[in-house]
């Protein structure tokens, strides 16, 4: 009898790799393109102070064509997103002691994590020029959300009772709580320049506040790229129903992180 055929096969390492730039891509594109073709547009601010760099709203919301490259960019990603969440709901839980005050750790990083991908999926869709006040509040929800995933994240592997991490995870760990640090640290910058600019309009405050933007950003995305040592084993498999993968030795979603369809 003829075994059924594989249709899909995927390292996660692919997954991990294409599902982080596509965000990064269509984020670098949109400033560069901005700052080439509509630097002006995008630098100007409401006191006419001198200015270098566009806000991330002003560069990926209010002009196109990067309106669409960035829409398209987060609309592609989000899908796989929310599989790598349901993978970390799942790796965390097998990490942490099974009661009720540990798992929950495993369920409150599995939500963040979801609130994040839906108010970042939100606020690329509405921009503050459509409607300020909805972006306002999807992209205060998505900083909180983001920033409380990583400590999150971070917290969970130090109360690990079931789990010994390996080598590559300890790099991503360690990985995780630099760009977290970085993060909390350059939002608070961000915030702080923004303020300034708003209550005193001084040349060049608003350019770093827009740089201190950029390092949030591209933070939040190498937090997510670390996915790519966490389940650098894992694989994924898409099969015919009637095919067996019980002498597989990882499961990509199961209990033993393989998954089939």
């Amino acid at each position: 009898m003829t075994p059924p055929v594989k249709l899909v096969h995927i390292r996660f390492r692919t997954i991990a790799v294409v599902t982080a730039l596509l965000p990064l891509s269509s984020f670098l594109t949109c400033i560069f393109y901005s700052l080439m073709f509509q630097f002006k547009q995008v630098t100007a601010t409401h006191c006419q102070v001198a200015n270098l760099l566009p806000s991330i709203s002003a560069a990926i919301g209010s002009y196109t064509p990067q309106r669409y490259i960035w829409r398209t960019g987060i609309g592609l990603h989000a899908a796989p997103r929310l599989l790598v969440s349901v993978m970390y709901r799942r790796y965390y839980a097998a990490m942490l002691a099974d009661t009720p005050k540990y798992q929950f750790l495993a369920s409150a990083a599995f939500w963040l994590n979801v609130v994040e991908n839906l108010c970042l999926l939100g606020l690329t869709n509405v921009s503050s020029s459509e409607n300020y006040p909805i972006h306002e509040k999807m992209f205060v929800t998505f900083m909180v959300s983001a920033l409380l995933y990583m400590l999150v994240s971070c917290f969970i592997p130090t109360v690990a009772f079931k789990h010994m991490l390996s080598q590559t995870e300890r790099k991503s760990l360690r990985t995780k709580k630099q760009l977290m640090i970085t993060s909390v640290f350059c939002s608070l910058l961000a915030t702080y320049f923004f303020l300034r600019h708003n209550w005193y309009c001084e040349p060049g405050v608003y350019t770093f506040f827009a740089l201190a933007e950029y390092i949030v950003v591209l933070c939040n995305i190498g937090f997510h790229m670390t996915a790519y040592w966490d389940f650098d084993d894992q694989q994924l498999y898409v099969s015919s129903p009637d095919h067996d993968l019980s002498e597989d030795k990882n499961s990509l979603l199961g209990d033993d992180r393989w998954a089939s369809a």
